[in-house]
């Protein structure tokens, strides 16, 4: 295929700025489109961590009143990454999340930060910068939606256009009256436009204009198209499920890689061809008690570790393991919580849990990207009973570092997760445990069923290597997403009807 560019649109891009595993997605899949010949250039916000990390930035466009003032178009290479950062103090220049404020709010400005993010996007893939023309235009979740409604409504030549969903439950929802402040023309308040049950909806617009639409797994692209799932969106993804398609993410092996990380005292390659008793089970037992010396558990090698990592919310089902928290107790288990936000009710809970079961249970509650590591590296089962998830990271991570998946029959966790007793897998396949429906009972089984397998040492190692054979790396969805594009450029694009 012919080498192509493509104009990355993200609000957020680790390492430079994270907040969830979408900064993972946009950080990772641009360095690997690299290998499939496809030039990619990620325009995000000019947060202060971002401009601060920069070092040597070129100035592409002076904006003297950009959506209320002074703004510059940047241009930088970072972390391997080509980057265009907007500068616009007036709407990036706040300190802590980009997206909502201290007390948990989102910043009243949202519907103008994320807008001019799309205008100055659009204004690249219609070529506005000479020397970056896209052939491609690839919009992730509703802050770069728009960029698609700019282009269509600018009567101009455009590029190909892909949006991804990565979250369908956070639409970017705004009143009408900021129609004019967002600079959309009258007209393109409509039902086959910006509107959106009497509101401007920038994830519908995107998914109403883009050429192609893929969100991250094929079963959330399935459940998407239900009322349940679409969240309000589910007539239009219908509508449009011809250009539908759900592809995996992967995750970035060069820095979830056992054989080299740093934040883990015993190193291990994920090769399980030779060595795996040696080598991978030894320094996975030195990883283990380094956890529980570090979070104060008994240093017990025969005590069933399970590992949570991610927000404490309902969403994400760990309610569930709550409720099953006197049997996990009784059974001399242990649980390992590092919770990212999410529920003040279910952190006090998690906190409270901690503290009433000491040498058991450990809950930290804050992002700690090494504590994340080495309970991917020690835990011997990561429990993900999301009610929900679109694909999910945190499973790719631990099959990768031979710490077996217990997750729900959803999106992504469906698709990436082989269950032990899956009659319909040949070839010893297996590599973790899976439930459904969603609900406390089921979870309690499942976890009651794993521990019953980590007991039986042989058992549990084949589903240690089956996991940590998996590719979970960038390779085939970046192959996919390349084809994807080549797909597009292939055909003259015109204005959606």
């Amino acid at each position: 295929m012919k080498s192509l560019r493509v104009l990355s649109i993200a609000s957020e891009i680790f390492p430079l700025i994270k907040v969830g595993e979408l900064a993972d997605v946009t950080g990772a899949l641009p360095i690997s489109l690299k290998a499939e010949g496809v030039e990619v250039r990620t325009i995000i916000p000019g947060y202060p961590g971002v401009i601060n990390s920069l070092g040597q930035v070129d100035g592409v466009i002076h904006l003297p009143n950009f959506f209320g003032a002074e703004a510059r178009l940047l241009r930088a290479t970072s972390f391997e990454l080509s980057l265009f950062v907007l500068d616009a103090p007036h709407l990036f220049a706040r300190p802590g999340n980009p997206y909502v404020r201290a007390d948990g709010m989102d910043w009243p400005d949202n519907a103008l930060r994320f807008a001019a993010l799309a205008r100055i996007a659009a204004d690249i893939g219609l070529g506005f910068v000479p020397s970056f023309v896209p052939d491609v235009v690839h919009a992730h979740d509703w802050h770069g939606a728009l960029a698609l409604a700019y282009m269509h409504y600018s009567d101009r030549q455009r590029p190909a256009t892909v949006m991804t969903v990565h979250n369908l439950s956070y639409q970017g929802v705004f009143p009408q009256e900021m129609l004019a402040a967002i600079d959309l023309p009258p007209e393109s308040f409509a039902m086959h436009g910006v509107e959106y049950y009497g509101r401007i909806g920038f994830l519908k617009a995107g998914l109403y204009f883009a050429d192609r639409i893929t969100t991250v797994s094929p079963t959330y692209a399935r459940e998407i198209l239900s009322d349940e799932g679409g969240m309000g969106l589910a007539g239009l993804l219908r509508e449009r499920s011809c250009d539908l398609s759900g592809i995996l993410n992967g995750i970035d092996i060069s820095v979830w890689d056992p054989s080299t990380d740093p934040h883990i005292p015993g190193c291990f390659y994920p090769d399980v061809s030779s060595g795996f008793e040696t080598e991978v089970l030894h320094n996975r037992a030195i990883n283990k008690a380094a956890l529980q010396r570090r979070l104060g558990l008994q240093v017990a090698p025969d005590a069933f570790m399970l590992g949570i990592i991610g927000h404490l919310s309902s969403k994400k089902g760990v309610d569930l393991l709550l409720e099953n928290l006197p049997t996990i107790m009784r059974e001399g288990m242990q649980l390992v919580v590092l919770g990212n936000g999410g529920s003040r009710s279910l952190q006090y809970r998690y906190r409270t849990a901690a503290q009433s079961n000491p040498g058991q249970v450990s809950v930290m509650i804050g992002h700690d990207e090494g504590l994340a590591h080495l309970i991917q590296a020690g835990a011997d089962a990561l429990v993900v009973p999301s009610r929900f998830e679109p694909c999910g990271l945190t499973q790719l991570c631990a099959l990768r570092y031979g710490t077996v998946p217990i997750v729900s029959r959803v999106g992504g966790l469906e698709d990436t997760v082989v269950d032990v007793d899956d009659l319909a897998t040949t070839g010893g396949g297996q590599t973790g445990f899976k439930f459904a429906p969603v609900n406390a009972e089921n979870l309690g089984d499942t976890i009651q069923r794993a521990c019953t397998t980590f007991h039986d040492v042989a058992a549990w190692r084949r589903i240690q290597r089956n996991g940590m054979s998996t590719d979970v790396s960038w390779r085939n969805p970046a192959r996919r997403y390349a084809d994807l594009y080549g797909e597009l450029i292939e055909v003259p694009q015109e204005k959606v009807a």
